[in-house]
């Protein structure tokens, strides 16, 4: 059973984090960091957990643990890391952006791969240490591998995708008031997104030369969690081609899989899945993508890269039902 540490306990992934690994049968959680939550109950920040768990949130740090969670806000985890100097065994999970891009992946003597398991899942076995993408960021993938592989992106992309309340975090905004949120809907950061730089990276990584547009317009929506993204852009051939190259690409992956119907968000809150829809109208082939923003988004996807590493089942601790009724 390996030893596990979380650093940054009290927001929303690292609630998710700890609500999934409490029942993974390969790991303990060896302690839970906040220096603002120092000696209280896990349970009352994270109420789902209550009769689950009496840990306490800690500001101690074990060095010497098999592997590390880093749940801190973009841009914190380079400061974290330069001052905690952890064992050389230590395996470490990055949940924040500051690592995913190449010319991020070096710090220190630290060397991070990108962890996007349908797209480099023998690499990421060997890693020692995982970027894990971020939540749009594998949305989209997801619906484009595909294409990119096959070489078949030829022409600009345009994605519309929305995500829920949580992903914007525990921290209150004028945008993440209840009030505001509520029966209300809105775009930000057009075509500016910080994920299209993880997006045009994997893109290339698999289709060198692609240079076209890729233009994201993210979107809010009025429900808590999820992500529900659309892409189009023209293909030449039919929908059946398309079905059988995105159901050869995924034949392998344990938890993306291609849906003949169309799919919505009930489908995929509260799994680790991500589910692909296909429709083609005249020359252009539109791709439906959906997540959990906090699980396949983040957490959930960070336990896949664990079990990657300590080659434990892939699924492990990642068979969960989703949230239907």
């Amino acid at each position: 059973m390996i030893q596990i540490g979380i650093i940054g306990g009290a927001g929303y992934t690292a609630g998710e984090l700890i609500r999934l690994l409490l029942h993974h049968t390969k790991v303990n959680i060896n302690f839970v960091f906040s220096t603002s939550n120092a000696g209280n109950k896990i349970s009352d920040v994270h109420q789902d957990l209550i009769g689950t768990t009496n840990m306490l949130f800690t500001n101690t740090i074990n060095l010497e643990v098999d592997l590390i969670f880093l749940c801190l806000g973009h841009g914190n985890s380079k400061a974290f890391l330069t001052q905690h100097t952890f064992s050389k065994n230590t395996k470490i999970i990055d949940l924040s952006n500051d690592f995913r891009l190449t010319h991020d992946k070096e710090f220190k003597n630290l060397s991070f791969v990108y962890g996007l398991p349908e797209l480099q899942k023998e690499t990421i076995k060997k890693a020692q240490h995982i970027a894990n993408p971020g939540c749009f960021a594998t949305a989209i993938q997801l619906a484009l591998l595909p294409l990119a592989h096959y070489k078949l992106l030829q022409n600009d992309v345009h994605i519309n995708a929305v995500t829920g309340a949580t992903g914007a975090g525990t921290s209150l905004s004028k945008t993440t008031h209840f009030a505001w949120r509520d029966n209300n809907f809105s775009y930000y950061k057009p075509f500016t997104h910080q994920h299209l730089g993880e997006i045009h990276q994997t893109i290339q990584q698999l289709q060198t030369g692609f240079d076209a547009a890729i233009n994201f317009m993210p979107n809010r929506g009025n429900f808590s969690r999820g992500i529900f993204a659309t892409a189009y852009t023209k293909f030449e051939g039919s929908l059946e081609k398309a079905q059988k190259l995105y159901t050869n690409f995924y034949k392998d992956a344990v938890f993306t899989h291609v849906s003949s119907k169309q799919v919505h968000l009930k489908q995929v809150v509260n799994t680790n899945k991500c589910l692909v829809h296909l429709h083609k109208h005249e020359n252009k082939l539109l791709i439906t993508s959906t997540i959990d923003n906090l699980l396949k988004g983040a957490s959930g996807q960070a336990i896949q890269n664990m079990n990657l590493l300590f080659d434990f089942e892939e699924t492990e601790g990642l068979q969960l039902k989703a949230n239907f009724f």
